[in-house]
């Protein structure tokens, strides 16, 4: 098993008093994390949200019943606790009442959990957002030398642990877990009303990683209103299949102020969306599946570090522009994502001259390992 780079920080709040929350998409991993945390630990109770009888449990619960319940129990823990109504106030419930239980919960979607919660556990709860494997956590379990050699993979596959695992069966397995992710759980928690034109969504947004988008352009493909893709894409995000970046702008007159792009969190899923798992060295769109592939792992190491700059790209009128820019306490550091070691960031010298003191650094599979963080 991989480990996780957020468990020795799950493990140093078990014994305080607020609950410990892990969001994140399905087979991330979150349920094989706290088999590993509480493997040895014989009093914890284990609850799975998916099972009817353990949703009928949490329907007007009262603290006495949950009480009578765990017993003696130090640690519960509830999987999926997303399909449980009203789980925000129980958990508050239990948080507040039953002093001696330390909660722990698990949601593959955000849709309900993390909105619940956000409210009903102000000030009691920890809350973890866990990815894909990322690629520090790789490297600690492959070695560097490895791991790099395995960057083309990871390009069009992507590092879903099943798949990252599973040599010669990577097709397969992201055609079921893209089902999984992207249906089981949007259609079931939200009233969506055209699923067809949903997924015509998802492959004009995998078609354009790395461009800016327009709401506008996408609605008129996939044959919905301009309301309904912002919605949609949303949803997207709070389901952790994609996030946006907005534009750097200081309000200088040539930068463009209200452009996103839209990024897949694993180029895998975005592969199978379009159904292309060409090798690497074979793809037309490599540059695009580069820039994919290090902004997400870079927002995945931040998130870990428990360190969150603000992230944009930048874009003038003239079509000067810079993939990835990062500010934190004043300091501005720009990023260029070039597949070519020999490319140069044309933008490079536009960006420093209109923020001096900035910095602007060129990434390439030559260098991408300090980008990361490895």
């Amino acid at each position: 098993m991989i480990a996780r780079k957020i468990e020795d920080s799950i493990r140093s709040r078990l014994d305080d008093r607020k609950a410990i929350i892990i969001i994140g998409a399905r087979q991330v991993g979150k349920t094989t994390l706290l088999e590993s945390i509480f493997k040895d630990e014989p009093s914890a109770l284990w609850l799975s949200g998916d099972e009817p009888d353990v949703r009928a449990i949490f329907e007007d619960v009262t603290s006495t019943r949950l009480k009578a319940l765990f017993g003696d129990v130090k640690y519960v823990i509830i999987d999926e606790a997303q399909r449980i109504n009203n789980i925000g106030v129980s958990l508050k419930l239990i948080t507040d009442q039953i002093k001696s239980v330390k909660v722990v919960a698990t949601g593959s979607s955000s849709f309900e959990l993390a909105g619940e919660i956000s409210e009903s556990l102000a000030g009691r709860k920890w809350e973890y957002l866990l990815h894909p494997l990322s690629f520090s956590e790789l490297v600690s379990a492959n070695g560097l030398l490895d791991e790099k050699r395995l960057l083309p993979h990871r390009l069009v596959f992507g590092s879903y642990p099943e798949v990252a695992m599973s040599a010669g069966i990577e097709k397969a397995l992201l055609k079921e877990l893209a089902g999984s992710i992207l249906y089981k759980d949007i259609l079931r928690l939200e009233d969506i009303k055209s699923p067809d034109k949903l997924d015509r969504l998802l492959r004009a947004l995998a078609c354009q990683i790395g461009s800016q988008v327009s709401y506008n352009e996408l609605a008129q493909t996939c044959g919905l209103s301009q309301k309904t893709v912002e919605k949609y894409i949303d949803i997207l995000e709070k389901a952790f299949i994609v996030f946006r970046l907005g534009t750097f702008s200081r309000n200088l007159r040539n930068e463009l102020k209200k452009s996103r792009k839209v990024f897949f969190w694993d180029n895998g899923i975005r592969n199978v969306l379009i159904s292309d798992f060409r090798p690497a060295e074979m793809r037309q769109d490599i540059g695009s599946l580069w820039e994919n592939y290090l902004i997400a792992e870079r927002l995945k190491l931040l998130s870990y570090r428990e360190s969150m700059p603000g992230t944009w790209f930048w874009r003038t009128a003239q079509q000067q522009e810079i993939d990835y820019v990062e500010e934190q306490d004043g300091s501005i550091h720009a990023y260029e994502m070039k597949w070519s070691p020999k490319a140069k960031a044309a933008s490079a010298n536009a960006f420093l001259s209109a923020y001096p003191g900035s910095t602007v650094e060129t990434v390439t599979p030559d260098n991408y390992d300090e980008f990361l963080g490895s």
